[in-house]
């Protein structure tokens, strides 16, 4: 019998250490984590910092050159229907992005004549556990010279890609929504 209570004891005091042991980390790590803003002198000079590294020479250098400045006008084209969150009618000019791209899934569109890479993210393939399908399902029913309507909060760019990078956050067709970003699960 006493052999039992001291093996009870014992993982009881080895499951409390771990769980003591493991909040504390989280807490070290909460802390650690919260920072405070920089200033506009501090980011202008982080900004310089890295300008003078070897991957920030190559962006300044894809910026200047004629690629970068059509990728920068393509992207003053649209900064208003971005920023209002207004819809750009597009055009499906294919269905698969530039070789090599890392985007995750996404089509090929042209906006007022310029070409825009339209892309969604990572793609779960198949059905997840629940059996429900995938969030891009629609999306694959899309076929070259479609004319879709575009809602995105953001617009980027990479000196990787020839062309600006819209996130595809609604997506109708005929009048009929086929896609809409989830909202974001940590409440940002």
């Amino acid at each position: 019998m006493k052999k039992v209570i001291y093996v009870l004891i014992l993982s009881l005091v080895v499951v409390s250490g771990l769980v003591f042991a493991n909040s504390e980390i989280k807490n070290e790590t909460s802390k650690r984590l919260t920072l405070k803003p920089f200033s506009a002198a501090e980011r202008e000079a982080e900004l310089k910092k890295w300008e003078a590294t070897p991957d920030g020479i190559i962006y300044k250098k894809w910026e200047a050159s004629p690629a970068g400045k059509k990728v920068h006008a393509a992207e003053a084209k649209i900064s208003n229907h971005i920023k209002d969150y207004t819809n750009m009618e597009a055009v499906i000019t294919s269905l698969s992005l530039p070789p090599g791209s890392r985007l995750g899934f996404g089509v090929m569109v042209r906006i007022n004549g310029d070409d825009y890479i339209l892309a969604f993210g990572t793609e779960n393939s198949g059905k997840n556990i629940l059996n429900f399908n995938n969030e891009f399902e629609q999306l694959h029913s899309l076929k070259v010279n479609n004319k879709i309507i575009i809602k995105s909060h953001s617009v980027s760019h990479a000196p990787k890609y020839l062309y600006p990078i819209v996130s595809g956050d609604y997506v109708e067709r005929d009048s009929k929504m086929i896609y809409k970003r989830p909202p974001s699960k940590d409440g940002c």
